[in-house]
């Protein structure tokens, strides 16, 4: 009796699915030109990509306190989680507005970016970002809440900013990072960092 036998890693694939894939991942690249409100440490704006990359990055160093978590999906939300971005662009927290309708336009720019996926890569990718985006399981709420640990220690990283900056970030997220011992604990020592800068900032304009 002969048995199926699994894929090789080294098998060719029906060059249609290929092209799609392909011409997805290249659109996906504009996310390396979407830029966010925060900068790098020598005040190089940050991109979108780089704030995934690192988001994605943080979670696989946590992963011996992250017992009953599926990581595979947890590094999969972290890296699908702001590609609608590609289209939209990134709207900084300070702006975002209850009511602005944020979420469903970057759904639809998500969806558009992968219409042109096999259908069947376009459903999970699409079922990833509504599970991030409805935060129903404990993977997408980690994924919220290290998304904005990433955020606020990119911004202890930045040149000076003002006091009225670095304060904003003592409430932002904070519903998200309380949901967990871990990244509460996480937050207790970012939240420290971001009062020493506020008290910094203050001195250098008093």
């Amino acid at each position: 009796m002969t048995q199926d036998v699994p894929n090789s890693p080294a098998d060719t694939m029906a060059p249609q699915r290929l092209a799609g894939i392909l011409t997805f991942l290249q659109e996906t690249e504009r996310l390396k030109d979407t830029i966010r409100s925060g900068s790098t440490r020598k005040g190089r704006p940050e991109s979108t990509a780089e704030h995934s990359w690192r988001l994605a990055l943080m979670v696989l160093l946590f992963e011996k306190e992250l017992a009953g978590i599926d990581l595979l999906k947890l590094v999969k939300l972290c890296v699908v989680h702001d590609l609608g971005e590609a289209i939209s662009g990134d709207v900084p927290a300070p702006l975002q507005q209850d009511g602005d309708d944020r979420e469903a336009r970057e759904r639809q720019d998500f969806q558009t970016l992968c219409s042109g996926l096999p259908e069947d890569l376009a459903e999970d990718l699409l079922d990833l970002w509504d599970e991030y985006a409805g935060a129903a399981t404990a993977e997408a709420r980690l994924a919220k809440a290290f998304d904005k640990l990433e955020t606020i220690l990119q911004h202890h990283l930045m040149p000076p900013q003002s006091a009225e900056f670095h304060a904003f970030n003592l409430t932002y997220g904070t519903s998200r990072t309380d949901a967990f011992p871990l990244t509460q604990q996480i937050r207790r020592i970012v939240d420290d960092r971001t009062r020493a800068l506020v008290s910094e900032a203050q001195d250098s304009n008093g």
